[in-house]
């Protein structure tokens, strides 16, 4: 029988960003920053917040956004945790609405997918450093990234 990779929702990361700087062009590439300056973490297997202070670089060449993120979030414990989330935002015309239950995960028309990774020595939350995740991202708003964590089993 063929083994099928599974996906188990793990937590939610509400980013909350601020104005997007330019940085510049170059060879068609256009290059940015978003600074990243809050947030929460909400999930049955993780919750806190995120911290102040990392940000999103990206680069887009023709519709392909390449995104390369890095900041902080906090569990509730108080443990410090990195997270480096890069990915791709791109149109997608036959992509339809895609959910979780009732909670619209993803839009129709568009490829917006992470592939976080995290850092860690706090014992209760090492798991996160030992485990591959995919994000199904999405935009809430001018201010707020939804990126939709799931643990690959």
């Amino acid at each position: 029988m063929p083994f099928t990779p599974a996906l188990a929702f793990a937590f939610e990361i509400r980013a909350h960003v601020t104005e997007t700087l330019h940085i510049g062009h170059g060879d068609g590439e256009n290059t940015e920053f978003t600074p990243i300056v809050g947030g929460t973490v909400e999930g049955p297997l993780l919750r806190g917040k995120v911290l102040a202070g990392g940000g999103d670089w990206s680069s887009t060449r023709g519709e392909v956004c390449e995104l390369d993120a890095r900041y902080l979030i906090q569990a509730e414990d108080g443990a410090v945790i990195d997270i480096v989330n890069r990915g791709f935002y791109r149109p997608k015309p036959d992509s339809p609405d895609q959910y979780d239950g009732d909670l619209q995960v993803s839009e129709a028309g568009h490829y917006y997918r992470t592939s976080p990774v995290f850092r860690t020595d706090a014992p209760a939350h090492r798991w996160l450093a030992e485990t591959v995740f995919v994000g199904l991202a999405r935009p809430e708003g001018e201010d707020v990234v939804a990126i939709r964590m799931y643990a690959l089993k």
